[in-house]
């Protein structure tokens, strides 16, 4: 539908309405993304500091080279199976919002919210945080000495990087695209160096713990799991770029193009990371890294190992970037469905990002990073609901082969509803597996903010109760920031109009925030 069109069946509403419906303008944000930019969007997210980190609890799980290599693989083909079906629902329903609009199809308001509402809350800016003290922690190990590394000194640095990555990401689309290109480049060539000296060992003759193949395997479902579990959070990120279906260019070509491209860019990476890092570290030094990869360019460069916590750094911070853009395009979905507050779905005017959004997930990660504790944890310890989320969504796209309305929709990629079901029951266990050692705080943690949402949603959201002051907060707001070129529906009961504003198809269509 065109604007001739919407502003056609808008001035038809207008007539029924009054002065009740605004009529302007469709807004369509551009599609900016190209083929390039969606490689470096996945791949830039999916590569942060796992690969340096995570080798260590695979081989502690499976207990020989050979199954640890085993565990990668399986890792990487899980991975590739959800990412699969994130292009075949991305192209079905080709909204921005990724996982929420999915959810928000299958299942409806409600869960759609609850899910928005946690990412919002903890896991985004905890996520956020998270990579920054990452980013901040690889600095100072290679810039200053230890007896100089002090928390006020990493809180800054951390904080640094949070801004750094918010200003990224309201200033353009293009140069958020761009930095994303950069840092994984960087990130991408670092590895390629580690790759270059276990190929320089093998021609050596150095073949380290390779030759041990199966010796000492781990044969116990447990530590199988465990392996697993570590491989997974390395391959994390492989269904961002769904969230910014609206901004790339040519998606039903490029979507798909770029989630294979990546994923099998990141598993030949990753396998070959891996085997260099056998051909020169002992098992014991292996399983006594806090970092393997640092540990593995010590051996082999000596004081010249000081590149690798730069590359660490640089490949956080990339991740960091892409996790910004992400959450801030899920907020704004849901905002825009009018299922969370309708200031997070205004656009800028000139760079048509939704600023609000973005500001909001720095906000809290700075809040977080001022207090006490240890956020880390809570992050990692409610990975089960990101697992719990990816679970939903495999249901979701089970439901969409029989659902009336998605059932018979011509589909570019079609994906086996067996590969969902895979993914499913992988995401059951991760979901469980985090209880079996008994319930922490942390869980009961992320229990309330669920319960928290609960309470949220009915009386502001499906009711929609109105907050004390928020009428004059709403019209201050209004002198300042004027909805231009979209057709906007204000001050008008939602049960009563909702049928005719669902008429309209406007797209990426929002307030935009103009000065006067």
């Amino acid at each position: 539908m065109d604007t001739k069109d919407n502003v056609m069946i808008c001035n038809e509403m207008s007539n029924k309405l009054g002065n009740d419906v605004i009529v302007q303008p469709e807004v369509v944000v551009p599609r900016r993304l190209g083929l390039s930019s969606g490689i470096a969007f996945v791949v830039g997210t999916i590569i942060g500091s796992g690969i340096f980190i995570s080798p260590k609890g695979v081989l502690l799980g499976t207990g020989s080279v050979g199954l640890c290599l085993v565990a990668w693989g399986l890792s990487a083909a899980i991975s590739f199976c959800g990412a699969l079906v994130m292009a075949e629902l991305g192209l079905l329903l080709p909204r921005s919002g990724g996982s929420y609009v999915y959810l928000h199809k299958a299942f409806g308001d409600f869960p759609a919210f609850l899910f928005v509402w946690v990412s919002a809350v903890v896991i985004g800016p905890a996520a956020q945080l998270v990579k920054s003290l990452t980013v901040a922690e690889y600095i100072s190990r290679a810039a200053l000495d230890e007896c100089q590394r002090t928390q006020g000194w990493t809180k800054l640095t951390a904080a640094v990087v949070i801004i750094s990555v918010a200003i990224v990401n309201v200033l353009s689309v293009r140069l958020a695209a761009r930095t994303q290109v950069l840092f994984s480049v960087i990130k991408v060539g670092g590895l390629l160096v580690i790759i270059g000296g276990g190929i320089y060992s093998l021609v050596k003759g150095n073949y380290g713990i390779l030759g041990s193949g199966f010796e000492g395997s781990n044969a116990e479902l447990s530590g199988i799991a465990s392996a697993l579990y570590s491989g997974l959070w390395a391959f994390g990120g492989w269904g961002n770029l769904n969230y910014a279906m609206e901004e790339l260019k040519k998606p039903q070509r490029n979507l798909p193009l770029s989630i294979g491209v990546s994923m099998l860019t990141v598993f030949f990476i990753y396998m070959l990371v891996n085997v260099s890092y056998f051909t020169l570290l002992t098992k014991d030094e292996f399983l006594s890294s806090w970092a393997v990869g640092v540990t593995w360019a010590e051996k082999l460069f000596g004081e010249g190992a000081i590149f690798v916590p730069i590359i660490v750094a640089c490949s956080v911070f990339g991740s960091a970037n892409g996790g910004a853009f992400v959450n801030s395009r899920m907020i704004f979905a849901a905002a825009r469905d009018r299922n969370f507050p309708s200031l997070l779905c205004y656009l800028n005017v000139h760079s048509l990002i939704p600023t609000p959004s973005v500001i909001l997930m720095t906000v809290l990660a700075l809040i977080y990073l001022a207090l006490p504790g240890n956020v880390g944890s809570i992050l990692n310890l409610t990975g089960f609901i990101v697992w719990g989320t990816y679970g939903l969504i495999m249901v979701a796209h089970i439901v969409f082969k029989f659902q009336k309305d998605t059932k018979d929709t011509p589909r570019v990629v079609r994906v086996p509803i067996f590969v969902s079901l895979v993914v499913l029951v992988t995401c059951v266990y991760l979901v469980v597996a985090p209880f079996l050692d008994g319930v922490k705080m942390e869980y009961v943690f992320a229990f309330s903010v669920l319960v928290v949402g609960v309470f949220i949603y009915f009386p502001f959201i499906y009711y929609r109760f109105s907050v004390p002051g928020s009428v004059k907060l709403e019209s201050k707001h209004g002198s300042k920031c004027k909805p231009s070129l979209v057709p906007t529906f204000t001050r008008f009961p939602e049960s009563k109009y909702e049928g005719l504003r669902r008429e309209v198809d406007v797209g990426y269509a929002c307030p935009l925030l103009k000065r006067e």
